[in-house]
């Protein structure tokens, strides 16, 4: 209930700005615990890659409590700790990707009313044919360096290339 509460209630005010913001990807919840005793939780979440099929991410969210939030007075933020295991989870298809050094994103979600997120980034790397999935934090003051990263190596999937696998 508490957690239901705490995500209905910034979803709610924030629901206009967001219907704005495209997602590359959508996240599903797939479990949620709490961790101490006032209640703030971890929620794991599901996000399979919009355009890789065959290959789907979990990523783990902190949660602040009602108790946390009315204590510390920031209503509507969450820390943005995060971590991620990405793993192959059917037979894999790879579509159009960005195989630049910079890769792209695959998901991003709000921890704040307007000025932090946790995004997942995918990038190639071509020389030991693996897909490298990041978790960082973008926040616009005091940058913030929490990162997770997983991998998924090519080797053993057999994946089909959509567009042809890249060389070079």
């Amino acid at each position: 209930m508490r957690a239901l509460f705490t995500r209905l209630l910034p979803a709610a005010c924030l629901a206009p700005m967001l219907a704005l913001a495209a997602l590359p990807a959508a996240a599903e919840e797939v479990g949620s615990f709490s961790n101490d005793w006032t209640g703030n939780g971890l929620v794991v979440e599901a996000v399979s890659d919009p355009k890789i099929q065959g290959i789907t991410c979990h990523v783990v969210t902190f949660d602040r409590s009602v108790i946390d939030r009315l204590s510390k007075g920031n209503w509507f933020e969450d820390p943005s700790n995060s971590s991620i295991a990405c793993r192959q989870t059917g037979p894999v298809t790879i579509g159009d990707i960005d195989t630049d050094k910079g890769g792209e994103e695959v998901f991003s979600q709000r921890q704040s009313l307007i000025w932090k997120s946790v995004a997942v980034r995918r990038i190639y790397d071509r020389k030991n044919d693996t897909l490298v999935y990041v978790a960082y934090s973008r926040q616009v003051k005091d940058a913030s360096a929490k990162m997770s990263i997983s991998t998924v190596p090519l080797f053993a999937a057999n994946p089909t290339w959509t567009k042809g696998k890249p060389t070079g």
